[in-house]
């Protein structure tokens, strides 16, 4: 599995945001620091929910599901094709 490898990336994002929301300037007006701070700190927590999503996630299930989802809509379409042929022929 590559799970591993999401673990890896969302411990590595976790340091970073660990070791950098001290030093970062949050406490002040909208200067450059202060909005830099913001929008890095909102990007290393959207890393983080990513990483946290991708290992939480099961995409063979989730693609199963929607295989039988779609088969199920071609069988309701070619019923629905079939209904309509012998409607036109009685």
């Amino acid at each position: 599995m590559r799970k591993w490898k999401h673990g890896i990336y969302l411990l590595a994002a976790i340091g970073m945001l660990a070791y950098a929301l001290p030093r970062l300037e949050l406490s002040g007006g909208w200067t450059a620091a202060t909005v830099f701070g913001v929008f890095w700190s909102a990007l290393a927590l959207l890393v983080i929910a990513a990483n946290v999503r991708a290992l939480a996630s099961d995409r063979e299930r989730e693609r199963r599901r929607v295989a039988a989802i779609r088969r199920q809509q071609a069988f309701s379409r070619e019923q629905a094709t079939a209904r309509r042929r012998s409607a036109g022929r009685g």
